[in-house]
């Protein structure tokens, strides 16, 4: 499922250092490691609601490049209908807003959300955008990455895509999976346990406590996958206690809780990525 969770947050300060390519038909952000230094893998990153442009997004990647020495690759999958970074100051006039000047002007910003909210669904939903997330993974894995390892890390809206890849379903033409091993950070549109009863290829799950889309009863569940004996080789499941929805990409750096976990994070899916 979704929610206006899926839509808040915090936009980041940096200046991202990677490039605008075309490949294999699509706009992507690349980023490598520093002083190019060789790389040892391809990760292909999925990002959130907010798309290949938006600069958190962009520094996440750029993160992947440096300290995991991966040759990023952060795709345009939306086709021009990423939520606009707006919504985060809508979603803060929504849900902090007080008193009576605050109730009054509600209305005003739920209708700001919905009607960008709603578009966003309708054009990335998984009928529409599955199909050009596996067929970048295809044709990575057939020409640049047939002889390097592919990695996949998805948040929130792009942790569905990850999933549904990890289930194994696809190969490529020669015959190896569209990816090694996958990390999703808070993931969305999921249907619980059943998605996760399909995951053949390893896949890292970066969770929050407080996550209002994936909640504890869901979390238990994922992890009850894992333990049995079908999923024990395919996953684990990382909880960071009084983290929200969005922590991986969009958590308040003001808070030093919330850089540190972040950065965990990021640390998570590469310790993951080594490991496979």
């Amino acid at each position: 499922m979704s929610c206006p969770d899926c839509f808040s947050g915090y936009i980041h300060q940096g200046t991202p250092r990677g490039e605008v390519t075309s490949l294999h038909g699509l706009p992507v952000y690349t980023t490598k490691p520093l002083n190019d230094a060789p790389y040892r893998g391809i990760l292909i990153v999925v990002p959130d609601a907010f798309g290949w442009e938006f600069v958190n997004n962009r520094i996440v990647a750029d993160n992947y490049a440096e300290k995991g020495k991966y040759l990023v690759y952060l795709p345009e999958f939306m086709n021009g209908h990423a939520a606009p970074t707006d919504m985060i100051a809508s979603s803060k006039q929504l849900f902090g807003a007080g008193g009576l000047t605050g109730w009054l002007v509600k209305p005003y910003y739920l209708v700001t959300m919905l009607s960008r909210m709603l578009p966003f669904v309708y054009h990335n939903k998984y009928a529409v955008s599955g199909p050009v997330v596996r067929d970048f993974f295809k044709s990575v894995r057939e020409n640049e990455g047939a002889e390097l390892p592919v990695y996949g890390a998805g948040f929130c809206w792009g942790g569905m895509h990850i999933v549904n890849l990890a289930a194994g379903a696809d190969v490529a033409s020669n015959g190896k999976p569209l990816l090694d091993a996958g990390f999703t950070g808070h993931p969305s549109f999921l249907e619980i346990p059943t998605d996760i009863e399909r995951i053949k290829i390893p896949v890292s799950f970066a969770l929050g406590s407080l996550d209002m889309v994936v909640k504890p009863p869901q979390i238990e569940q994922i992890k009850q996958v894992f333990a049995s004996e079908a999923g024990a080789k395919n996953g684990e499941v990382v909880v960071y206690e009084g983290a929200g929805h969005g922590f991986c990409v969009r958590g308040d750096f003001v808070q030093e809780d919330a850089s540190k976990q972040a950065d965990e994070a990021e640390n998570q899916a590469l310790a993951w990525f080594a490991k496979h």
